[in-house]
């Protein structure tokens, strides 16, 4: 719909004028079917002129997955992780380790 009365164009144009672009909890839900091909042209538009941070809790493996179409996923993965600087934390979520602190707190 976003195409059709050209709204989608106006976003993405938007979108591509930022220095920074933050994804925050990318796959937290899977891709429609949609959308593989309008994250692609995010990331096509940005690649090597603008920055990206992306958060997530998958791991870059799990990211085929949730982009869906694998020629897609190659294509989009392709860009995000040739250059990047990748960060993994491998602790236990800060969530968590606030509400042990919290319960322990009560108990005491």
């Amino acid at each position: 719909m976003g195409k059709a009365d050209g709204s989608y164009f106006k976003e993405r144009s938007k979108i591509e004028r930022q220095d920074l672009l933050i994804i925050d909890d990318f796959g937290l839900l899977p891709i429609d079917s949609a959308n593989p091909s309008a994250l692609m042209e995010i990331v096509e538009d940005r690649h090597k002129r603008a920055s990206m941070i992306i958060t997530s809790q998958l791991p870059v493996n799990c990211w085929h997955e949730v982009i869906g179409e694998k020629t897609v996923a190659d294509a989009i993965l392709d860009q995000i992780v040739h250059d990047a600087h990748r960060i993994e934390l491998r602790r236990e979520s800060m969530r968590k380790v606030r509400e042990k602190q919290k319960n322990m707190e009560i108990m005491n």
